[in-house]
């Protein structure tokens, strides 16, 4: 626990620490008060007031084992750091990021043999670009130098993972993006009166005719994400992956899916794409690889992309100083072996229809248009008419921006009011919860919500 008191933190915060995807000048003197938490105990964290939080999203979707395994972790840590603090993967190698390597590509789909190491997510999908484009230029392809990602889909904020991001507030401050994507269709299908058959044949149309359009022997890479964060757990229809990887492999284009959030046993699967029934050949993952422990990332590879790596010659054309740390792998090696210790994706899988039983009950109320996610994984919509209407732009700063945070932490409660799409109240629990912590979790929504509903004047008075 820090030495510094409350208030002296609160006031060090404000005069020298910036907040990610923050409105600076709404914390410190005269504005809200910053959460700043500083222990963790099972799927909760505690503030330096004392006040605990169920944390509802593990800590942006990273913590899967939530707050008790820090013996074991440090443990691990106290070894590696004595037996050795550093060493790149420039030339030279460890036996931590081998063997985490290793098994890595024993639980990948087969095929995919090969791990780049990085330091986090944006860093995986920028590496994954520049192994794309190495792949293309080995081949005699070198005209393929565009993407084709989806609307709304986060995929990093670096300036090359931006390219990728499909959230126009997020690119425009900073100029024309670094790589050509051309942006189509997520797989929302709130509003949609249509079938999951249908859904899938107008959004591959879709993509076929802008590849057509476009020149598709200029593409090098459809992103996506098995499920798609930004816009709200967008889960996709029935044959969606099955015909992207037809659509990719017709038209020579590489397939990733961008698996930072859905992988490491958020849907019950070490890679979520699994479920969906198509093998990609690049994944992305990070935030759950170590749970969040230490900070690491990584790109699985399939062999067809790794093989021009191993040609007489040629040299792979990226490096990330701390990519592949040992600390970080040998943590990431521990994290895996207590998944399986601990059951912690069976865990995910047999709870999951509580989860959407649970999460299915807040569509009752007014403001819930539309409950949709997968293990444990889930959004509520939320709309002004109890129906399929939208928040105009002031109402969305008043709810999600103004009321809804400080609600949810009154309620002890941390989740994710977020409008990269429409209006969505995002949760992610620890993969450990129980059905008991379900129930809470559950419970503390509906009461936020239930304010929420009569704040904003939704089938009752607003109150002032």
């Amino acid at each position: 626990m820090s030495e510094r008191s409350h208030e002296q933190l609160q006031q060090a915060a404000y005069d020298h620490l910036l907040l990610h995807f923050s409105r600076n000048g709404a914390f410190g003197p005269g504005g809200r008060e910053l959460p700043v938490i500083e222990r963790g105990e099972g799927p909760y964290v505690f503030d330096t007031r004392g006040r605990r939080y169920l944390d509802a999203l593990s800590s942006l979707f990273c913590c899967q084992l939530g707050y008790s395994y820090g013996p074991e972790f440090a443990a691990v840590a106290s070894h590696q750091l004595q037996q050795l603090a550093f060493n790149t993967n420039w030339g030279t190698a460890h036996p931590p990021g081998i063997e985490l390597a290793e098994r890595l590509a024993d639980l990948a789909p087969p095929g995919i043999e090969h791990v780049f190491f990085t330091s986090g997510g944006s860093e995986a999908v920028e590496a994954a670009w520049k192994l794309v484009r190495q792949y293309h230029l080995a081949r005699g392809d070198g005209q393929r130098t565009r993407a084709i990602a989806r609307r709304n889909a986060y995929h990093g904020v670096t300036l090359g993972a931006l390219s990728f991001t499909g959230v126009p507030g997020y690119k425009e401050p900073f100029g024309r993006p670094a790589i050509d994507v051309v942006h189509v269709a997520n797989t929302n299908r709130f509003r949609r009166d249509i079938s999951d058959e249908q859904l899938t044949r107008e959004l591959l149309e879709e993509i076929e005719q802008t590849l057509i359009a476009e020149g598709p022997e200029t593409f090098a890479l459809l992103i996506a994400e098995p499920v798609q964060n930004a816009g709200g757990c967008l889960v996709p229809p029935e044959g969606y992956w099955a015909g992207l990887r037809e659509i990719c492999d017709r038209y020579g284009i590489l397939l990733m899916a961008d698996e930072v959030i859905t992988g490491c046993g958020r849907l019950g699967t070490w890679f979520g794409v699994t479920r969906f029934g198509a093998t990609p050949d690049l994944i992305s993952i990070a935030k759950g690889l170590t749970s969040a422990y230490a900070p690491m990332g990584a790109v699985l590879v399939g062999d067809r992309v790794a093989e021009a790596l191993y040609e007489e010659n040629r040299t792979l054309l990226h490096g990330i100083t701390f990519g592949g740390h040992p600390l970080a792998a040998a943590i990431a090696l521990k994290n895996i072996e207590i998944f399986e210790r601990e059951g912690v994706l069976e865990n995910v899988l047999v709870n999951e229809s509580y989860v959407r039983s649970r999460m299915g009950e807040l569509a009752s109320l007014p403001i819930v248009g539309d409950v949709r996610g997968t293990g444990f994984f889930w959004a509520l919509e939320l709309v002004p008419d109890g129906a399929e209407g939208r928040f105009d732009a002031e109402q969305r700063e008043e709810l999600l921006r103004r009321y809804l945070p400080g609600k949810l932490l009154e309620a002890g409660i941390i989740a994710r009011g977020d409008d990269r799409g429409d209006t969505v109240l995002q949760v992610a629990p620890p993969l450990i919860s129980d059905t008991q912590i379900i129930d809470e979790m559950v419970t503390r929504l509906a009461d936020v919500l239930d304010g929420v509903t009569r704040h904003m004047g939704i089938g009752a008075p607003a109150l002032t």
